[in-house]
């Protein structure tokens, strides 16, 4: 399974309906000699050529590239995210079904990021969602993002839940 995750926001943008989908980005199997960082590569590169813009399995689903620092490295990863909105509220979650990502334990010890969105660059923080904060943004996600719950109906852990906040905003 992909790093990658899902591209589908608020409506399921790339018309998505089914987790298990063929045809979904997020099960599309990846070069194993090359792994999951040159897929990675490939996609940050066009999404910088074509101002946040890509091709493929992930066109007309609306991407970023979250920047985080290693928990345990300090150095800097940048991972593509599909931009899941809760109203103006941006937000993150992964569809890694046998661990949370890298990107989430990085966040837990550092929660400044730098996020890409679109042609524009913006430093901000990732707020690790617990306990009662959890529960009612999981409670809204899962009623409304279908592909989420349908994820969530075949794991047993809790998603990973992150809220991006750009600086400058409330």
């Amino acid at each position: 399974m992909s790093e990658i995750e899902s591209t589908a926001g608020q409506s399921d943008q790339a018309n998505f309906t089914d987790y298990t989908d063929p045809d979904a980005p997020w099960n599309q199997a990846w070069d194993q000699q090359g792994g999951i960082a040159n897929w990675n590569d490939d996609v940050i590169r066009e999404f910088r050529e074509n101002a946040g813009t890509v091709g493929g399995a992930y066109a007309g689903g609306e991407l970023i590239l979250l920047t985080t620092l290693g928990a345990k490295s300090g150095k800097p990863h940048t991972t593509p995210l599909g931009a899941l909105y809760r109203d103006d509220t941006l937000y993150v979650s992964s569809f890694l079904e046998d661990r949370y990502p890298a990107w989430w334990h990085n966040i837990t010890a550092n929660p400044q990021v730098t996020i890409e969105l679109r042609d524009k660059t913006y430093q901000g923080t990732g707020k690790v969602l617990h306990a009662g904060d959890y529960d009612e943004f999981a409670a809204w996600v899962l009623a409304n993002n279908s592909l989420l719950a349908d994820f969530q109906s075949r794991v047993d852990r809790p998603i990973p839940l992150v809220v991006l906040t750009l600086d400058g905003e409330g």
